[in-house]
């Protein structure tokens, strides 16, 4: 079980109102729910001038796990690495 990192994909995330954790993922036209956000990590304090501070998720699905950044300032989901030794 080892996270690959792959090239950012940008995906459509739905997050909680109040607290900003996603709670369901499409990614290539398939849904799939959030069913655990294992860790958040919230990097403001250093980031590119460029791109801008982003919030890493990572989250477990039925299908795989995945990191997931929301970049603030362009408000745009990608995902940075998945595993998917569990559908194997």
């Amino acid at each position: 079980m080892a996270m690959v990192r792959v090239e950012p994909v940008e995906v459509r995330v739905r997050a909680d109102w109040f607290d900003g954790r996603p709670r369901e993922v499409t990614l290539g036209g398939r849904r799939l729910r959030v069913l655990e956000v294992l860790g958040a990590r919230i990097e403001s304090a250093a980031f590119p001038v460029v791109t801008g501070p982003r919030t890493l998720f990572e989250v477990e699905t039925a299908d795989a796990r995945f990191t997931l950044a929301f970049r603030h300032r362009s408000r745009r989901w990608t995902v940075e690495s998945l595993d998917i030794s569990k559908a194997a």
